[in-house]
């Protein structure tokens, strides 16, 4: 099979900027956790954005990837990571990349899926995304992760209602949230309803993650919704970084190669669980989601 991945790789600092133990982030989970659960038979193509001050902490797993598809930056976007026991993290960022580059795509053949994750929420825009949906016909899996936050004048993300949401919502078949991220795609209640008015725009999935309470999702087909309530797998929690990335290739891949929503969601779940009990998952680049 033959995925592509679009996303920012980030540097992430976890609490300070003046930490000298730079991991990497971004769109690097995402490609970690395809990575994870692929074959050699698959091609994964990554279209991100990378120079050479932080190619030595992506490598060993952008490596793995056909490359052809990113371009070099002058700076790489980077992030403070406040992570809290309780509720949602806190992101501070400096040295936002602009747009990604995808005049590449004009002469890429057509894949089987497509992975898109909001890593900064400047990845692409609806007018990108829109052009996306009229070169491929395959799935296109939507992440909203940071396009469910503005950016104040000091840098910090902080949730909003996202605009243009018709315009993201018409162009995906996928969509992946979290209960915080939902809220700023509508505040529509209960999550059936919300369901419903998302539906309502073409996506036929949607995935709600809950953290340690599992994950709740609904599929549309032949105008009947399925629920799928998935409980969460007991684990001791040592990591809340790149979870829900790897939640999200692990289910895409899965999803596409079985077309089972359930199946898919199963794999998924589990696989953001190991991803949550590894402690410094950055550095795990031979990841065993099994």
């Amino acid at each position: 099979m033959k995925f592509l991945l679009i996303g920012h790789s980030i540097i992430d600092h976890i609490e300070k900027y003046e930490e000298k133990n730079l991991k990497p982030g971004g769109i690097y989970y995402s490609a970690l956790g395809m990575s994870a659960c692929s074959n050699k038979k698959d091609t994964i193509h990554l279209l991100t954005g990378y120079n050479d001050v932080a190619k030595n902490i992506f490598s060993p797993v952008y490596t793995r990837m056909d490359l052809s598809l990113c371009t070099l930056l002058e700076s790489m976007p980077e992030v403070i990571l406040k992570v809290s026991n309780a509720g949602e993290r806190e992101e501070v960022y400096r040295n936002i990349s602009p747009q990604l580059d995808l005049s590449s795509l004009k002469n890429f053949n057509l894949p089987d899926g497509i992975l898109i994750n909001m890593i900064t929420g400047y990845d692409i825009t609806p007018n990108n995304l829109k052009w996306i949906r009229s070169l491929y016909n395959c799935p296109i899996y939507f992440d909203v992760h940071t396009l469910s936050r503005g950016l104040d004048n000091k840098m910090k993300r902080k949730f909003r209602l996202i605009p243009q949401i018709s315009e993201w919502l018409s162009n995906v078949d996928i969509l992946q949230c979290n209960e915080s991220e939902l809220k700023t795609i509508t505040a529509i209640e209960p999550l059936e309803k919300a369901a419903e008015f998302i539906f309502s725009y073409g996506v036929k999935i949607l995935i709600i993650t809950k953290a340690e309470k599992g994950v709740e999702a609904f599929s549309l087909e032949n105008n009947s919704v399925s629920i799928f309530i998935i409980p969460p797998v007991e684990i001791e929690t040592k990591n809340k970084i790149g979870c829900g990335d790897i939640f999200g290739a692990v289910f895409f891949y899965n999803y596409i190669s079985t077309q089972n929503v359930f199946l898919s969601l199963n794999k998924a779940n589990k696989a953001g669980a190991i991803a949550a009990s590894i402690e410094n998952l950055s550095e795990h680049f031979d990841l065993v989601l099994e």
